[in-house]
């Protein structure tokens, strides 16, 4: 497997998977084994995928210091991997609480970015926080699904600060579209792939400075996508509108019937939408319109 060394000697892995441009992912969790983004629904068949195992996770080393599990404390990795790899810019996606990540590593270095993709991405770098409102309003819409009683109940004991690890497993189906064989295998991975001691330390006091990130990316060149799933309750679709307004060019859409991990969701239309985004020169790949305005990508015909 492919490695390199992290500024403090921690010797860190990335997974490598398809062909052609590069694309940097970094994963959420946070701090979960990048082998939960698979193939990110076909991706790597347009775009050569770098798989970044943060360190202390997957195959990446422990470091010495725990206190480097802070997020601002790996942007350091991040453009530790850049130079590694050999490239003057980057294209980087981010899954979930990785989004801090990627916000925090384009903010420390905007001329080595060139595109960002947030895919239902964490934006507490920016002083974006998702409320137990939101999660309420997304979980509110899968009340006809049969499993939602007994989860909603457990969603309330999270809620109250009283969850079980058995509330917490019964949860997971309001973060899937479907909550079928394929979610249910993902998700029972989620512990085993997960350094929780280590996320624990990621949103540590001191990770973020908003303001300060805000004025970085006010002026960011790369073009940006901010992508929410429909179901989804980390970010609902007007928040993602407002984080992708922080940017000069930023666009949000929303993926019809999606849930927190849309590859898994709807496969094809996610790889179609980011590819878009990717392969494209102006700011409206994925026929989002104006920068900020969120797209029901079903009604734009993707």
């Amino acid at each position: 497997m492919p490695a390199f060394t992290a500024p403090d000697g921690t010797e860190l892995v990335y997974h490598v998977t398809g062909e052609g441009e590069p694309l940097v992912c970094l994963p959420g969790g946070p701090m979960r084994a990048s082998a939960y983004l698979g193939d990110l629904g076909g991706l790597s068949g347009r775009r050569r995928l770098i798989m970044l195992d943060l360190r202390g996770t997957g195959d990446s080393a422990v470091p010495s210091d725990p206190a480097t599990y802070r997020c601002d404390r790996q942007v350091a990795d991040v453009e530790a991997l850049r130079d590694h790899l050999g490239l003057d810019r980057v294209d980087v996606l981010a899954h979930s609480a990785g989004g801090d990540l990627a916000l925090l590593y384009a903010a420390g270095h905007p001329r080595r970015v060139r595109t960002l993709t947030l895919v239902t991405a964490r934006a507490r770098a920016l002083g974006v926080e998702f409320t137990e409102d939101h999660r309420r309003e997304a979980a509110a819409l899968r009340a006809a699904e049969p499993w939602f009683g007994p989860a909603y109940d457990a969603y309330e004991a999270v809620w109250a600060g009283s969850a079980t690890d058995d509330d917490w497993d019964a949860v997971a189906p309001f973060f899937y579209g479907r909550w079928d064989a394929a979610a249910q295998a993902h998700a029972a991975a989620d512990l085993e792939q997960s350094n929780l001691e280590a996320g624990e330390l990621y949103a540590a006091s001191g990770a973020f400075d908003p303001g300060a990130a805000r004025a970085a990316v006010a002026t960011l060149d790369a073009r940006v996508l901010v992508l929410a799933g429909e179901l989804d309750g980390a970010p609902r679709p007007e928040v993602a509108a407002a984080v992708a307004r922080m940017f000069p060019r930023a666009e949000a859409a929303v993926l019809p019937g999606a849930g927190h991990y849309p590859w898994l969701d709807d496969p094809r239309r996610f790889t179609r939408v980011v590819a878009a985004f990717l392969d494209a020169d102006g700011p409206s790949a994925t026929g989002a319109g104006q920068p900020g305005s969120p797209v029901d990508l079903q009604t734009n015909g993707t």
